[in-house]
C-alpha cells in the first residue's frame, strides 16, 4: 500500500511539474525576406538596362533624358516621398493620439470625417484646387500628397490605441505610472504593429500620388511618364514608369523590415 500511495503521489508531482520557460521567439527575419525582392529589382532594373540599350532615341528622347534629367526627377521624387511622408508622421501620430485622450473622444467623427475626405477626393482634383489656391510649384505638390496619406497613419494610430487591454492600462495605474509614462511605456509599444502597418501604407500612397506632382510644377518621375505619353515616346515612358515602380516596391520592402525590427519583443513572445 505504501508503495503504491508512493507511485500515486510521484505520478501527481510529474503532473503538477511545470512546463519549462518558452524560449522567446526569434524575430521573423529570414534571409528570403532580406534577399527575395532586392535580387527582383536588380533583376527588373538590370532588364530595363539592357533594353533601354537596344531601342532606338529619336531627338526627342534624348532632350527628355539628357543633362542629368533621369537623376534630377528621380531625386525630386524620393524628396516628395520623403518630406510628405515626414509630415504625415507629424500631424497624423499626435493628432491619433490626442483623439484617444477622453477630453478630446468627442471630436474624433470630425477628424475622421476630414481625413476621409481628404482621401476620398481623386488626387489630380485635389491637385488642381491647391495650385489655384497657392500656385503652381512644390508646396502645391507637398500639401496635396500629405492630405492624401494621413488617413491610413490616423485611422490606425486611432485603432492601435484603442485596442489595449483595459486591465492593462489600469494595472500600469495602479503602480503610479503617470498619464504620459502609460502613453509612451504601455500603450504606444502595444500600438506599435498597427501604426507601423499605417505607415507602410502612407508610404506607398506617396510614392504613387507624387507622380502626380509634375502637374502642378512639383517635378518627380511623373515628369518622364507624361512626357512619353505626350510625345508617344515608348522609352521614356517605360524608364519612368519602372523607375516609379522599382522605388515603390523597395520602399515597400524597407517598411516591411521596419514593422518586423520595431515590434516590441514582449509581442513576439506567443508566436
Amino acid at each position: 500500500m505504501d508503495d503504491e500511495g508512493g507511485y500515486a503521489y510521484a505520478g501527481e508531482a510529474e503532473q503538477e511539474a511545470p512546463p519549462p520557460p518558452r524560449r522567446p521567439a526569434r524575430r521573423r527575419l529570414t534571409w528570403q525576406k532580406l534577399t527575395f525582392l532586392p535580387a527582383f529589382l536588380v533583376a527588373l532594373l538590370l532588364a530595363t538596362w539592357l533594353w533601354f540599350q537596344q531601342a532606338t532615341l529619336d531627338t526627342i528622347s534624348q532632350n527628355a533624358l539628357a543633362h542629368g534629367q533621369v537623376s534630377q526627377c528621380l531625386w525630386q521624387h524620393i524628396r516628395l516621398t520623403a518630406i510628405s511622408t515626414f509630415f504625415v508622421l507629424v500631424i497624423a501620430i499626435p493628432l491619433g493620439i490626442l483623439l484617444t485622450r477622453r477630453t478630446f473622444r468627442r471630436f474624433t467623427p470630425i477628424a475622421m470625417t476630414f481625413a476621409n475626405m481628404g482621401q476620398a477626393t481623386p488626387a489630380i482634383g485635389l491637385l488642381a484646387l491647391l495650385v489655384i489656391w497657392l500656385g503652381v510649384g512644390e508646396k502645391a505638390a507637398l500639401i496635396g500628397i500629405i492630405v492624401y496619406a494621413i488617413l491610413p497613419v490616423l485611422s490606425n494610430t486611432i485603432a492601435g490605441l484603442r485596442a489595449n487591454d483595459p486591465t492593462l492600462l489600469e494595472a500600469a495605474r495602479g503602480i503610479g505610472m503617470s498619464p504620459l509614462g502609460v502613453l509612451s511605456r504601455v500603450e504606444l509599444p502595444l500600438a506599435v504593429p498597427l501604426i507601423l502597418a499605417g505607415v507602410r501604407t502612407a508610404l506607398v500612397l506617396n510614392v504613387g500620388t507624387a507622380t502626380l506632382a509634375t502637374f502642378g510644377g512639383g517635378g518627380g518621375l511623373g515628369v518622364l511618364i507624361t512626357t512619353g505619353i505626350t510625345n508617344q515616346r515608348m522609352p521614356v515612358l517605360v524608364l519612368g514608369s519602372v523607375l516609379t515602380v522599382a522605388l515603390a516596391l523597395l520602399v515597400d520592402w524597407l517598411a516591411s523590415l521596419a514593422e518586423v525590427l520595431l515590434r516590441p519583443r514582449g509581442l513576439e513572445a506567443g508566436r
